[in-house]
């Protein structure tokens, strides 16, 4: 693969100014974990001033939990209007749009000490979300569509990193020496004023999807020039022939609601691969971590909780490099499975350190390294992959339909994860991670069995691999024969 020739700067502009989008949603992830104490403190004591009175724990409690989940509700409802938008305005146009929920966020949650509200942070909470529902949809869609075949894993695994990086900037700079204290914590939420002011300067100078100017706007000429711009070379007929093709498929298959996608049998093992790839990356327990590991850490009895978790944003980022440098030459697939293994092995060394935690007192040790650990593989597979795979699964006319109610899964499953995991470590203590163990398992035999490898596979071969296993009853085959549908480009 000679990607020399197709990394272009045209190219390298375009996805990383979409990117900008990841890093808010991983920067407004993260964001929350580190000052709690001291948001929980503006909280009681605007309550008090307003009641006289402290505020209960039952009551504080309700209120963070808000805070913190709405954030996830916001992305529910952003992920499921993915298609109203990218239809109508484009991939690029949309992604500028959203920025005005950014600021209205910003604006919300910066003044919100100053207002004495903390209404005011978590409407800017779900404001914000909203804004991160669209962009993991946005994201993936524009960076799939722009990128050549043979770079589609390593662009889209961009989007993963963008959001790692992000989760990590909120990480240092919500430590108390440097944002997270008493008085800067509204700065440090309104930070997103400054990506969001980033990205509307350098979107427009970037091109719309080739993809979206030649088969929604049938606009032939606009779609070859900005190929042409993106590739780096005149000679762009093997891209255009390919979307034409795409074209003349979509003229078959119209434009597909989400309705619809639920009701054709054609979408049925798609969408079910789709959807449960996304549940994949959520229920591993991921979130779990991300939103609790500074108290997991002190649990564990870690000196400096704060810096551990830092550690494991450390690790999360340099294996989103590394899978970002592997995907295209392991496959999907393979690492999809590898980093499900990996992330189940880890969950049960988690288990073993807390719950020998107080017979053993380096036990301890062993628990950072089940979580540095369970965070890389996360990133080698569950992490960048299920948001990139889900574009590639579906043509054209059912994409939009399809990443909407792909985000639709992940975020519900994210927002169930934020609620009720607190709720399950009271109850389950030490062994919580067991629950998780399981449920790796399960995705694990799910994969192994059911999803097709895509690396190096044009969107209308994958799509076409599907029509042949439905049309023959996909039941009838054998998990070998499944299996085969990637064999060409297995490892």
């Amino acid at each position: 693969m000679d990607s020399g020739k197709q990394i272009t700067l045209p190219l390298l502009l375009s996805v990383g100014a979409a990117v900008i989008g990841s890093l808010q949603f991983g920067f407004n992830t993260g964001v929350i974990n580190a000052p709690q104490k001291t948001i929980e403190k503006f909280i009681n004591e605007t309550w008090f001033d307003r009641y006289q009175e402290p505020i209960t724990k039952t009551s504080l409690t309700a209120v963070w939990s808000v805070s913190v989940s709405i954030f996830s509700v916001g992305g529910i409802f952003g992920s499921f209007s993915v298609g109203l938008f990218v239809n109508r305005f484009g991939r690029r146009n949309s992604m500028l749009l959203a920025n005005v929920l950014a600021f209205i966020s910003a604006t919300l949650m910066g003044f919100s000490k100053m207002a004495s509200s903390w209404e005011m942070l978590i409407i800017g909470r779900f404001v914000i979300g909203l804004y991160c529902g669209l962009t993991t949809g946005f994201v993936p869609m524009y960076v799939g569509e722009i990128s050549p075949t043979s770079l589609r894993g390593a662009l889209g695994t961009l989007h993963q990193l963008g959001i790692v990086l992000g989760i990590l900037i909120a990480q240092v700079f919500g430590m108390e020496a440097l944002m997270g204290n008493d008085d800067l914590w509204p700065l440090l939420l309104g930070f997103t004023f400054i990506p969001a002011v980033l990205q509307c300067i350098i979107m427009p100078l970037c091109p719309e999807s080739p993809r979206f100017l030649l088969i929604n706007k049938n606009e032939e000429n606009k779609a070859k020039n900005v190929l042409k711009k993106l590739r780096g070379t005149t000679d762009v007929s093997a891209d255009m022939q390919e979307m034409k093709e795409e074209s003349r498929q979509m003229m078959r298959e119209k434009k597909v609601t989400i309705l619809e996608l639920f009701r054709s049998p054609l979408y049925r093992q798609p969408l079910m691969v789709s959807v449960i790839l996304q549940l994949s990356q959520q229920l591993s327990g991921i979130n779990a971590i991300f939103y609790y590991s500074t108290r997991i850490f002190e649990k564990a009895g870690v000196e400096q909780p704060v810096y551990a978790t830092i550690g494991a944003g450390v690790v999360n980022t340099a294996f989103t490099v590394v899978s970002l440098f592997v995907v295209e030459r392991a496959g999907r697939r393979s690492l999809h499975l590898l980093g499900l293994l990996g992330m189940a092995g880890s969950a049960i060394l988690m288990t073993i350190a807390l719950a020998l935690l107080e017979q053993l007192k380096w036990m301890s040790y062993l628990s950072i390294v089940a979580i540095f650990s369970f965070v890389a593989f996360f990133e080698i597979g569950p992490g960048p992959i299920p948001w990139f795979i889900v574009a590639e699964l579906f043509s054209q006319g059912p994409r939009p339909a399809a990443i909407a109610v792909a985000g639709f899964s992940n975020w519900t499953a994210n927002f169930i994860v934020g609620m009720g995991f607190q709720y399950i470590q009271e109850l389950c203590g030490a062994y919580v991670f067991v629950i998780f163990t399981v449920l790796l398992l399960m995705f694990f035999i799910f994969t192994y069995f059911k999803v097709p490898e895509t690396k190096g596979r044009t969107f209308d071969e994958i799509s076409a691999g599907f029509r042949q296993t439905t049309a023959t009853g996909a039941e009838k085959h054998s998990p070998e024969e499944l299996n085969s549908l990637g064999a060409d480009s297995q490892l």
